[in-house]
C-alpha cells in the first residue's frame, strides 16, 4: 500500500541512488573523476535518441551508451591520453550529437527537461527495482573488491606490488559510474548527477578520519540530502533534483564551516 503512494516511491528511489551514488562518489574525489560523471550523463542524451530511433526501452538505450562512454574512457586513458581532455571532448560531443538527433527523431516530441533536471516523481515499481537492484550490486562489488579499488586509488605501483592489477580496478569503477550516472538521471538529471556523486562525499571528507567511515558518511549525507531535498521541493512547489543537490551543497557548507570553527 504504501508502495502505492508517489511520495513514498521518490523518496525509495532517492535514497536508493544516494546509496549507491555515495560509495561511490568517494572514489570519484580521490581520483579526481568527477567529469567522468558529467561524460556519462551527458551521453546519456544521445541513449535517448538511440532508443527513440530503435523503439527499445529508455533506460536500456542509456545504460547501453553509458557503458559503451565508459569503456571507451577507459582505452584512451589507458594509452596515454589526458583524462580531462578525453572527457571534455567525449563529453561534449556526446551531448551535442544526442540533442540534435533527439532534434531529428520522429514522432512525439520527447520531455528532454524530465532528463536533464531529473523526474523522480514519476518513478513505478519498475524503477524501484532497479534502482535498489543497482545499488545492492554497487554495494556487494565495492565490498568484494574495496582493497583491490582502495589501493589502486592510493598507489598503482602499491597495488602492483601486491599482486593487483589497477587497471581492472579502474575498469570496474568506471562501469559501475556509468550504471549508477544511468539510474541516477531520473532522480536528479543529467545536468546535476555529477553533484550528487561529488558533494555528499566531500562534505564526508570533513568528518571521517578513514575511507571506509568517508564512504559510511557520504551515503548517510546523500540519503540526508535526498530526503531533505523531496520535502524541500514538495514544500516550495520546484523540482526535486535541484532541491536535492541544493541540500546537499547546504550540508557541505555547514559542515566545511564547522570544521574550520573546530580548527581555529
Amino acid at each position: 500500500m504504501l508502495l502505492d503512494s508517489f511520495l513514498m516511491r521518490a523518496a525509495l528511489a532517492g535514497v536508493g541512488v544516494a546509496l549507491a551514488a555515495g560509495l561511490l562518489g568517494c572514489f570519484v574525489v580521490w581520483r579526481r573523476m568527477a567529469y567522468f560523471g558529467d561524460a556519462t550523463a551527458h551521453a546519456s542524451i544521445l541513449g535517448i535518441a538511440l532508443s527513440l530511433a530503435f523503439g527499445t526501452p529508455v533506460t536500456l538505450g542509456i545504460l547501453l551508451v553509458a557503458g559503451a562512454m565508459a569503456l571507451l574512457v577507459f582505452a584512451l586513458t589507458e594509452r596515454g591520453h589526458a583524462v580531462d581532455t578525453a572527457l571534455g571532448v567525449l563529453a561534449h560531443g556526446a551531448l551535442g550529437v544526442g540533442l540534435f538527433a533527439v532534434a531529428l527523431t520522429p514522432g512525439p516530441r520527447v520531455n528532454l527537461e524530465a532528463f536533464l533536471f531529473g523526474d523522480v516523481l514519476t518513478v513505478g515499481r519498475g524503477d524501484l527495482a532497479l534502482i535498489w537492484g543497482g545499488a545492492a550490486v554497487v554495494a556487494f562489488l565495492v565490498w568484494r573488491n574495496w582493497p583491490l579499488l582502495l589501493t589502486s586509488t592510493l598507489s598503482p605501483d602499491l597495488a602492483r606490488a601486491g599482486g593487483m592489477d589497477p587497471s581492472r580496478g579502474t575498469l570496474l569503477l568506471s562501469l559501475l559510474l556509468a550504471g549508477v550516472v544511468a539510474v541516477a538521471i531520473q532522480v536528479v538529471g543529467a545536468l546535476l548527477v555529477t553533484a550528487l556523486l561529488i558533494i555528499p562525499a566531500a562534505a564526508a571528507r570533513t568528518l571521517a578520519r578513514t575511507p571506509e567511515g568517508m564512504a559510511l558518511a557520504a551515503c548517510g549525507i546523500g540519503v540526508l540530502a535526498s530526503l531533505g531535498g523531496l520535502g524541500l521541493a514538495v514544500a516550495a512547489d520546484s523540482g526535486v533534483g535541484p532541491a536535492t543537490v541544493t541540500v546537499a551543497a547546504g550540508a557541505f557548507a555547514i559542515l566545511t564551516a564547522a570544521r574550520r570553527v573546530r580548527q581555529g
